[in-house]
């Protein structure tokens, strides 16, 4: 729904294999779907509670190696940046900032809240941060703040960052990333993968610019495919077979070597690495 800019009457297949609109998607008793894709700002993390970076450090296995930890990073972000609607980074979120798990930083100073914009040292590991909304959770915090192979290092954050300034260079290469309205993202944008039978941890994008107006001169298709998982996949679209999708010139001379190697196939089967978003496209 955030990828589809939250229209309430947006319809795509759920995961039981029914037709559903944004309204119909519980988010916590409320509708998922309510707004007009100007009238949402979609992000992963903001200024109150913790840092994406220090969200993923809670969740994500503990023998997570650190570059999968970057790459799941680029990829929770790919599904703000890569969203119909404003997009919201958190300051210093491309580079892996952290706040040492602070629940809520408002009032713990310059030292928790400190950003090194030069790369050189990761904020993670300052020390247990205050009391206050942190008290509860100080038992988990400390030995994930006292393990070394949890503390990124300069060249983590510097491939982190290089792998956003990525996205944002794919957000603004077609304006299919911005239709602005609610009428365009209906007609536009769908998700060809969804159903019972779909991939956990995969979602597949169509920006569709087959029908309609010309939109983007250049391209008349683009797939997005965003695989969170810990496992290469490989997602079958026959509607699109034959159309010769290549990787994203962006993505194709890039920061990242993993997604690289990425594949689409005469079948219409797009093939992509663990903890991944590749974005295809069709001239």
């Amino acid at each position: 729904m955030g990828l589809a800019g939250n229209l309430r009457d947006y319809r795509f297949v759920d995961r039981e294999g029914e037709l559903v609109t944004g309204a119909q998607v519980d988010y916590n008793g409320q509708p998922a779907g309510y707004a007009d894709p100007a009238e949402t700002i979609t992000h992963v993390d903001a200024h109150d509670n913790e840092t994406l970076f220090d969200v993923l450090q809670y969740k994500l296995p503990r023998g997570t190696g650190m570059s999968d930890r970057v790459r799941a990073n680029t990829v929770a972000l790919a599904t703000a940046a890569l969203a119909q609607g404003p997009a919201f980074w958190h300051a210093g979120t491309d580079l892996l900032r952290s706040k040492s798990l602070d629940r809520n930083s408002f009032n713990s100073g310059d030292w928790f809240n400190r950003i090194d914009w030069t790369y050189r040292e990761s904020t993670w590991g300052s020390g247990l941060p205050p009391r206050g909304e942190n008290a509860a959770k100080w038992a988990y915090m400390r030995p994930l703040l006292a393990d070394p192979a949890l503390e990124p290092g300069e060249r983590e954050l510097r491939t982190a960052h290089r792998q956003a300034v990525d996205l944002l260079r794919i957000r603004f290469s077609s304006p299919l990333f911005r239709l602005g309205s609610a009428e365009l993202v209906r007609r536009r944008v769908g998700f060809p993968t969804g159903g019972p039978d779909q991939t956990p941890g995969v979602i597949v994008m169509h920006l569709d610019d087959r029908t309609g107006p010309d939109l983007d001169p250049r391209w008349e298709s683009v797939v997005v495919v965003l695989n969170a998982s810990g496992r290469a996949t490989t997602q079958a679209v026959p509607a699109l077979a034959g159309a010769r999708y290549r990787l994203h010139p962006v993505q194709a001379g890039g920061a990242d070597p993993v997604v690289r190697t990425s594949e689409y196939r005469a079948d219409g089967s797009f093939a992509v690495p663990a903890r991944t978003v590749a974005v295809f496209v069709s001239r």
